[in-house]
């Protein structure tokens, strides 16, 4: 029988090194690992939470476990997510602490759960996540307003409790739902460019969809969510509406409208938040011209003043922590300053393609940046820690992604990276609080 504690980083996260390099001797002893993991022999290590004054990690591991359990077991992807919710949960946290991860944050492929109930056609590769199919969108311009709410006691919406079940009794984290907001779950089910030619053609039908999708379909499932499990709460992904594919104002005016119109008079909506809209270095572009150095300062002071104006608009729909996402490309100063101005923890985002083993075409070059983009995430979250109020746990026990947040780790991520990155995490002082 082997123990979770016998790979203490960085040892865990050499092993999965060996095993995506397919070392056999690695496979084996990923096998003994999984067996026990997935028959609960590590289940009271994943009830122990990571230190509060310390900088730490969190990461969404669940393409990693998938690809890690197709290797091991040959198991599929339709069976990874909707079959067993306990080996589901203990295959994430098992790898989440092989990475050296510190903060447990549980996650699924949450755009193709949230249509699939609605009956939209679906894809489920053998190895990899599940996706709406692009040629069989559900609705259209003539029976969107037909759509009704799924039933919650059966298909995806039960699979989700069972995970989310299974995950508080593990590790004592409340439960997060993690589902579309409105206009994503419209670009998966009525199609991304038909949507898009409605934003600029017919913007008035495009809200009133957005409005339906809200008081029919997922304000009823957060009423599920929230009769269920009563400490819970939802986390919203809207990259679809997000500034970088239908620009700041369309983001404003048609997104993050239409999740407060969702939220209004919800005893709830203070325990929902959208932490995925990204893009924010669209607003604060700027316009190249010919204008006179004045008319270039003027231009500036414009664009900040457009990116304050659209973090204000995301922190209305997010007002538990402020996110810097890799896809903003806007320095973490700016995030830094607005969590100190706004008395907000900080999460700041490491990109899928950023650690992408395929993506790299310099290494040496890509060692070098990452680590001082990690080492400056770490300062700015450690000070926004030093100069927020927080609650003493420091959000450990909270559900929902923290301090230096991976976006993604799958199978195809340079390891070698993610131990940079880790590096930096676990090399940082302790957060020295006043008082």
């Amino acid at each position: 029988m082997s123990r979770i504690e016998d790979y203490p980083y960085p040892s865990g996260l050499h092993l999965l090194t060996k095993w995506q390099a397919g070392d056999d001797e690695a496979c084996k002893e990923m096998t003994v690992i999984f067996d026990d993991a997935i028959a609960g022999r590590f289940d009271a290590n994943f009830s122990v939470l990571t230190s509060p004054d310390r900088v730490h990690s969190t990461a969404s591991v669940h393409m990693l476990g998938l690809a890690v359990l197709h290797d091991l077991y040959g198991i599929e992807s339709w069976a990874y997510y909707n079959t067993d919710p306990y080996r589901y949960v203990r295959t994430n946290l098992a790898v989440s602490r092989l990475l050296g991860i510190h903060k447990f944050y549980t996650t699924w492929a949450l755009y193709a759960f949230t249509c699939e109930p609605l009956g939209q056609k679906m894809m489920y590769p053998d190895r990899f996540p599940p996706g709406a199919d692009p040629d069989a969108f559900l609705i259209n311009k003539t029976n969107w307003q037909e759509l009704k709410a799924p039933d919650f006691s059966c298909g995806i919406p039960k699979t989700i409790d069972g995970i989310l079940r299974a995950t508080q009794e593990l590790t004592g984290v409340p439960p997060l739902l993690q589902i579309s907001a409105p206009y994503s779950l419209a670009a998966d089910i009525y199609g991304q460019e038909p949507l898009l030619a409605d934003v600029v053609s017919d913007p008035g039908t495009v809200n009133a969809l957005l409005d339906h999708l809200g008081d029919e379909i997922l304000a009823p499932w957060m009423d599920h969510h929230f009769e269920t499990f009563p400490d819970g709460w939802v986390e919203l992904s809207d990259a679809s509406g997000s500034p970088f594919f239908i620009g700041p104002e369309n983001c404003m005016q048609m997104s993050i409208r239409s999740i407060r119109h969702m939220l209004r008079g919800k005893p709830y909506a203070d325990r929902v938040f959208d932490n995925n809209l990204r893009g924010d270095f669209v607003a604060g572009a700027k316009k190249k011209g010919r204008g006179s150095r004045r008319d270039a300062e003027t231009t500036s002071g414009s664009s900040q003043a457009k990116l304050l104006e659209l973090t204000d608009a995301k922190v209305s729909v997010n007002p538990v922590f402020i996110m810097r996402l890799e896809a903003d490309k806007v320095n973490i100063s700016f995030y830094e300053e607005e969590a100190i101005k706004r008395n907000l923890p900080l999460t700041s985002g490491i990109g899928s393609p950023q650690i992408d083993r395929n993506s790299i075409e310099n290494l040496e070059a890509t060692r070098i940046s990452i680590r001082e983009e990690a080492r400056s995430f770490v300062e700015s979250i450690k000070r926004v820690c030093e100069s927020v109020d927080l609650p003493d746990g420091n959000h450990v026990g909270a559900p929902w992604p923290s301090h230096v947040y991976f976006e993604d780790i799958n199978g195809q991520s340079h390891f070698e990276l993610v131990e940079i990155i880790l590096d930096e995490v676990y090399q940082s002082e302790p957060i020295n609080r006043p008082g």
